[in-house]
């Protein structure tokens, strides 16, 4: 039973990140309609943001995640202006291959700043609490905590704000958005923005129990596209549900059958679950 309610956790814990680089990709693709592939390199400067401001400035962890958060939502809305934007007329082929140029550029930039080494991210969080026989590092806790946390306000922002509705306006049509008087490129930069913000705190969260290099976004990324097609593309609710199952299915994979298969068993769970209901299981920003 312990063993099994540590397997909960850690699924919790990659749920929460999950669903947090899965919604920032799926706000995204409601607004763009165009899956933006340099959303794991926006990740992967969260992380490396963090954790040059922690080891070369002396920043606390929390100011640190904030720094970082501020960095990658600039970052985000510049690659809106500069490069998203122009091509917004073009077909959908020409921003795919331009979002994998901002991801390449990202990673090239990275790997001149802090070099192609893998870097342990310092937490004050290193104790670890006793729940009834299982084990919970502070940390873990901390990122179902902050995650879930983060969810709850991005629906409430959503749904409850006028700017919130104008995004799930926009998301479901951007004409009709445009023709009730809603500023289509305030909302995309804004859009764009928070989906920096999730990824730079996903990453900060996520950072001291892995590792943090060059190339720390791409499994996060493909999981999280396995995510948001299992939601439904473009869907809220899709997003976050998709990102727990995905974390809760690779959690007691690695420990019920092998870690060898943990990364196989998002996968294989995508293409069971669109084989029976290939819309994903939310209805989807356009379906």
């Amino acid at each position: 039973m312990d063993l099994f309610l540590q397997q909960v956790l850690n699924g919790l814990t990659l749920g929460g990140i999950y669903s947090l680089v899965a919604l920032g990709l799926t706000l995204v693709y409601g607004i763009l309609h165009v899956p933006n592939f340099a959303h794991g390199a926006l990740y992967m400067a969260g992380a490396f943001v963090s954790f040059h401001l922690m080891s070369a400035w002396g920043f606390n962890y929390w100011l640190a995640m904030g720094g970082s958060a501020l960095a990658v939502a600039l970052l985000a809305t510049l690659a809106e202006r500069l490069v998203f934007h122009p091509l917004r007329n073009a077909s959908g082929l020409h921003p795919m291959i331009a979002a994998i140029g901002v991801l390449l550029f990202l990673e090239a930039a990275a790997q001149a700043i802090w070099g192609a080494d893998f870097h342990r991210m310092q937490t004050p969080y290193t104790g670890i609490v006793e729940l009834g026989g299982v084990t919970a590092p502070v940390q873990r806790l901390m990122i179902v905590g902050a995650a879930f946390g983060l969810v709850v306000a991005l629906h409430l922002f959503l749904t409850r704000t006028v700017t919130g509705s104008t995004i799930i306006a926009m998301a479901q049509n951007r004409d009709g958005a445009s023709l009730v008087g809603i500023d289509a490129n305030r909302v995309s930069m804004l859009t764009f923005a928070i989906s920096g913000v999730l990824a730079a705190v996903a990453a900060t969260l996520y950072a001291p129990i892995n590792l943090v290099y060059p190339a720390m976004g791409h499994l996060v990324i493909t999981k999280a596209f396995v995510i948001i097609i299992l939601g439904g593309m473009g869907s809220v609710p899709g997003a976050i549900a998709g990102g727990l199952i995905i974390g809760f299915a690779e959690s007691f994979g690695a420990f019920y059958i092998s870690t060898d298969y943990k990364d196989i068993i998002a996968f294989a769970l995508l293409v069971a679950i669109l084989s029976l209901r290939p819309q994903g299981l939310f209805k989807g920003a356009h379906g």
